[in-house]
């Protein structure tokens, strides 16, 4: 069976790579200390799952993502690929915490929680764009 190995990265996308897992590592471990009660202030009301739960869960898999980023340059475009599928996947507790107005994060105008509606797609691309997920132009 033959293995087909990702292309040679850039020196940006490895930094970018490098930088996006050093981030994931860090909220994750977050997610269960430190900043365990802001990020429940993310979990939707209609979840029907324990916030705690919820917030300790994704912070595993966060760190998770992180490590698999700086220690799998060979599956980096499948792991940028779920990444940005995670990403997708935690945008309604984005949106929850602007709809009900939740505080976290210093987050604490309406003005500020949309703002942050915004960054999720530059995660999204973040997360393809550095590992080279995202289809390259071809000439």
């Amino acid at each position: 069976m033959t293995r087909t190995v990702d292309p040679p990265t850039t020196l940006p996308r490895t930094l970018a790579r490098v930088l996006l897992g050093s981030f994931m590592m860090f909220a994750g471990v977050g997610h269960m200390t430190f900043l365990r009660r802001d990020f429940q202030a993310q979990v939707p009301m209609w979840l029907p799952l324990d916030k705690d739960f919820v917030v300790l869960a994704s912070g595993v898999v966060e760190v998770g993502f992180g490590a698999a980023l700086l220690a799998l340059p060979r599956q980096r475009r499948t792991v940028g690929w779920v990444l940005a599928a995670f990403f997708v996947a935690i945008f309604p507790g984005n949106v929850s915490q602007y709809l009900t107005h939740q505080s976290a994060f210093g987050l604490d105008t309406d003005g500020k929680r949309l703002g942050r509606l915004f960054f999720q797609p530059v995660l999204i691309a973040l997360a393809l764009w550095s590992t080279g997920a995202w289809p390259r132009r071809r000439r």
